[in-house]
């Protein structure tokens, strides 16, 4: 978090909640005549935006105008619990013809031709 953020946050923010992941979420108190209210967060750890569960998310991007309950949103059976976004670390996905995956690509299989100019 950046010390304008903090500056902004103290003189400007009113807090609105948290969630499972320690997360802090702020409205602005007086908004300007004619603007909407402004909503942030700010990120327990590293800012990663994927860490934000739904029900926040639905309220930071004006899809609700209510918070949601500070226990959360009843959760459905077939939703999963979150896995963060492990694009550029060792556990990224790599698909069996990368090759990131075992460091050797797999033999061809002779059904391509290339395409030759007439």
């Amino acid at each position: 978090m950046t010390i304008g953020t903090r500056l902004f946050t103290w003189l400007k923010g009113e807090y609105v909640g948290s969630d499972s992941e320690g997360n802090r979420y702020y409205r602005e108190r007086k908004p300007a005549p004619g603007r909407r209210q402004k909503r942030w967060v700010l990120y327990r750890g590293e800012a990663e935006a994927s860490r934000v569960p739904p029900d926040w998310h639905g309220w930071l991007h004006y899809i609700t105008d209510q918070p949601p309950p500070a226990d959360g949103l009843p959760t459905r059976p077939w939703q999963r619990p979150h896995i963060p976004n492990l694009s550029g670390t060792p556990l990224a996905y790599h698909p069996s013809g990368s090759t990131l995956a075992d460091g050797r690509r797999p033999r061809a299989t002779g059904d391509y031709e290339p395409w030759q100019p007439e």
